[in-house]
């Protein structure tokens, strides 16, 4: 006979409600719910473990008299307003998971005798935008023209990522929970955030978002670090919120990609975002960004230009197949740079197989198949 476990109604309305449920909904598509909520019944073991999968949630949890308090451990901005401690629980998981990485990494480069980054916090008492964007580049070993060496803004981009992981920072780019399609991690919520610690610094975009906006989150977000400031953000429309360090880090973005004194001059030139473009290997949308930032367009010119493009990047999209190489998605995920430390815990005997499994967020076979397919 299947045991049955009671459980307190204000649990159930909690767990749905977290996962973004609508409760009347929820219980019209399972009707047996209504009457774990009525005290009429009681679930199975088994009936709660499905339960707790459907909502995302621990299994202990719902042993709880109360719900917990969960808090989002860094600052999240909005770009139509401030700070915000409310996300959705795909965004929140995401933020938990990589912060429980980043705790591992942390611990792990420790105990192996690795030094703290001196780029992190270093200019965390500075408002100099130039300052910080050239020594972004002099610790990246770029010089000022290194994107032109590249044909496109999408080759410089992997280039660039490329330079930020030999640094020790963790460059992750995904748009679901861990390897979960069904949870997608909507864009106009988070564009990105930043994990930033001395030793393992964490930098996740959202990889459903625009390539064209991928860069300037990566240099936002590097930013971040420089000014020693954990954050995430929606970045809506390209703008940033209205916050001290938001504003700061968005106008050394935009000095890291497109200088102003380079854009200047070409700007005087051309007078054209496809020129800027193609000089300083942006998108189109970053060199119509830098424009409204130096007063050479209005904002109702950058927001027009914004809308059209958004309308064709979403076309493209939409035209996109869904396939794909699942090892090279993977390997940004979870990083290429974070699965060495990985791979190199698991060979010395510092880490166990079924926890590099749960770090990484591979089952089976996929584990050993992506180490002998990427490392």
């Amino acid at each position: 006979m299947a045991v049955r476990v009671n459980i307190q109604a204000n649990i159930l309305n909690w767990a749905i409600q977290r996962a973004g449920y609508n409760v009347p909904e929820f219980v019209a598509n399972n009707p047996t719910i209504e009457k774990w909520l009525t005290g009429e019944k009681q679930p199975t073991v088994k009936q709660l473990e499905e339960f707790s999968r459907k909502v995302h949630l621990p299994f202990g949890y719902l042993f709880l008299n109360e719900p917990p308090k969960e808090k989002l451990p860094i600052p999240f901005f909005r770009s139509n307003g401030n700070r915000t401690d409310a996300v959705s629980l795909n965004v929140y998981d995401t933020v938990l998971l990589l912060q429980q990485r980043q705790d591992w990494l942390k611990n792990y480069l420790k105990d192996n005798g690795f030094e703290p980054l001196p780029f992190v916090g270093k200019f965390r008492d500075s408002t100099d935008v130039k300052a910080i964007a050239a020594d972004i580049r002099q610790t990246l070993g770029l010089a000022d023209d290194w994107a032109s060496a590249y044909k496109t803004w999408q080759e410089a981009k992997d280039f660039l990522t490329l330079k930020i992981e030999d640094k020790g920072i963790i460059t992750t780019f995904n748009g679901v929970v861990e390897n979960n399609t069904h949870r997608a991690i909507p864009v106009d919520e988070c564009r990105g955030f930043v994990l930033v610690d001395e030793y393992a610094p964490f930098m996740f975009v959202n990889s459903a978002d625009w390539k064209a906006a991928q860069m300037f989150t990566i240099v936002h977000e590097l930013a971040h670090i420089w000014t020693g400031q954990s954050a995430g953000f929606d970045f809506r429309q390209l703008q940033p919120a209205n916050d001290p360090v938001e504003l700061l880090c968005d106008r050394v973005a935009a000095e890291f990609l497109v200088p102003e004194t380079a854009f200047n001059e070409i700007w005087h030139q051309h007078k054209d975002y496809k020129a800027v473009a193609r000089y300083f290997k942006v998108s189109e949308i970053v060199a119509a960004r830098r424009a409204l930032d130096t007063g050479k367009i209005s904002r109702a010119d950058f927001f027009g230009f914004y809308n059209a493009y958004a309308s064709r990047e979403q076309s493209k999209k939409d035209n996109q197949s869904s396939g794909g190489d699942f090892y090279a998605t993977a390997g940004k995920r979870v990083s290429l740079t974070f699965m060495s430390h990985i791979r190199n815990a698991l060979k010395s005997g510092q880490l166990l197989y079924r926890d590099a499994c749960k770090l990484t967020g591979f089952k089976g076979d996929t584990f050993e198949q992506f180490l002998s397919k990427k490392m």
